[in-house]
């Protein structure tokens, strides 16, 4: 049973996760076609926005949740563990990266973001970072 939740586990955060490098994408994208005036564009960044946050990258945070927090249930040890703690502090950014990422989703869809081309570039680095320091956690657990 363990190894059939964190397969599933293991699925939902590489969903997860290209979500969450393909969405910022999708706003560097949305950004230009604002900027160029482009208004077919910019509907079908907002469509596509909408779609990838609702069917793709809100299901699968919700599953990565879940799942994490049993895999913790069936192998509460884990939890003496010091690199557990930071990796559970690294997702904790991740959904307020997330949530963030539903924020600017928002704003564009209202017309109100103002944000560049370049800006959703940087941001879009953020979730890199995290998930290389999360690998490392797990593998080495310096901690």
């Amino acid at each position: 049973m363990y190894q059939l939740i964190l397969s599933l586990h293991l699925v939902a955060v590489m969903t997860w996760f290209a979500a969450l490098f393909f969405l910022p994408r999708l706003f560097v994208y949305h950004a230009q076609a604002r900027d160029h005036g482009d208004e077919q564009a910019v509907g079908y960044f907002q469509l596509m926005e909408r779609r990838l946050y609702k069917g793709i990258m809100l299901p699968a945070m919700i599953a990565v949740i879940v799942l994490g927090g049993l895999l913790v249930y069936l192998v509460p040890s884990v939890m003496s563990n010091g690199s557990f703690h930071v990796k559970v502090l690294l997702v904790a950014f991740l959904i307020g990266y997330h949530h963030v990422c539903l924020a600017y989703l928002k704003r564009f869809a209202a017309t109100q973001c103002h944000k560049s081309a370049a800006f959703f570039k940087a941001f879009n680095g953020i979730p890199i970072v995290l998930l290389l320091a999360i690998v490392l956690l797990v593998v080495f657990q310096p901690f």
